[in-house]
Order: structure tokens, then sequence, then C-alpha cells
């Protein structure tokens, strides 16, 4: 009696330790399932990110915003009548920029701030009037002490914050972003500016060849 019941808590208990270690296993390989899927994921946003700006079609129709942009400004630049306090450099980047971010039909971070900074620019309230001369006190500048409080608290950030911090105040719309977000809006957007490179390039061929015809 003795031994039947020895042998049968064996049995159990090595019945036990096999389910244990079969369902490790599955454990197992279910996370390493998923973390194939999501490698297969994040691999996958990245080339069409990538390849999103190289295609044929996005190039016709970023072609295509940018000529009727610069259209735009000719025509402003032609008509208004007051001098514009923005140069035509700075009139042609923005529109370009503009075109851009309507390109990308607002799928990223970068394009809406573009389109929404535009927008904001247009409701932006005027300056107030500055003081009188006469007035001495209120000419001169204050001292904030506030900006030295933030030059010393940059200067004890580590190299990578600093860094992330340049990076997000280069990207439109970055500052507050995360880290993760931050890279990909990066990629996407260093790769629709090399797409407006190409464009603006072939852009300024065509028209050096049609003005020396």
């Amino acid at each position: 009696m003795a031994t039947s019941l020895i042998s049968n808590h064996e049995s159990r208990s090595s019945s036990i330790d096999r389910l244990l270690i079969e369902s490790k296993r599955r454990k197992k390989k279910k996370n390493q399932n998923q973390n194939q899927n999501q490698n297969q994921n994040e691999n996958a946003n990245k080339n069409n990110s990538t390849s999103r700006w190289r295609t044929p079609a996005e190039h016709h129709t970023y072609s295509s915003k940018l000529l009727e942009a610069l259209r735009h400004v000719r025509r402003t630049t032609t008509t208004t009548t007051t001098p514009s306090t923005q140069s035509p450099a700075r009139a042609v980047r923005d529109a370009a920029d503009r075109a851009l971010a309507a390109a990308a039909k607002g799928r990223t971070r970068w394009s809406r701030h573009i389109l929404t900074h535009r927008l904001k620019l247009k409701f932006k309230k005027r300056k107030p009037p500055r003081p009188a001369h006469g007035d001495s006190r209120s000419e001169k500048p204050g001292l904030d002490v506030l900006k030295f409080k933030g030059k010393k608290k940059n200067k004890r950030l580590p190299a990578l914050q600093r860094r992330v911090r340049v990076l997000g105040r280069l990207v439109p719309g970055g500052r507050k972003l995360s880290f993760p977000t931050l890279l990909e809006e990066t990629t996407d957007y260093i790769a629709a500016l090399q797409m407006q490179v190409r464009t603006m390039t072939a852009l300024t061929e065509l028209l050096s060849v049609a003005g020396s015809r």
C-alpha cells in the first residue's frame, strides 16, 4: 500500500514537472514570436518611411505642389504694392516646406506642425507698441535670471540629452516628443528633405535650360 502511494505521488510530481516545462516552452516560444513580429513591423515602418519619398508618385505629387506654391509666391510678390518684410529666398523656402508638408498629407507630426504653424502666424496678435523715448527706465533691458539658470542647467545635462534636445529643435514639432518617436520623425523628415533637394535641383536645371533657349 505504501509503495503504491509513493509511486502515485512520484507519477503525479513527474506529470506536474512536465506540465511546467511545457508551459515554460510555450511562453518562451510566444515571446520569441512576439519579438519577431515587432522587429518585422519596425523594419516595415522604417522601409515605408524611407521608400515613401523615393517613389515616382511622391516626386510627381511634390513637384506639382511645389510649382503651385512657387506660382503663388510669384503672384503675391508681383501684385502687392507694399514692400514685404520677408525676403524672396525666405518666401521660396517657406513655400517649399509647406508643399512638402502638404505632400505628407498630415501623416507625420512634423508635417502637421508646419501646416498648423502657418495658420498660427496668420492669426498672431500684433506686438504692443514700444514705449516713448523719454521713458529711460522702460528702455533699459532687465536681466533675466531664469536665462542664466537655464544655461547652467543645460551645461549640467548629459551629452546625449543635449543632442536629443538639439535634434528636437531641428525637426519641426519635435521638442516635446519621446526619443523613439523623435527618431521615427527624424528618419521620415530626412527622407522628405532629400526628395525636396532632388526635386528643386531638377527644377532649377529645367529652368536654366529654358532660360538659355
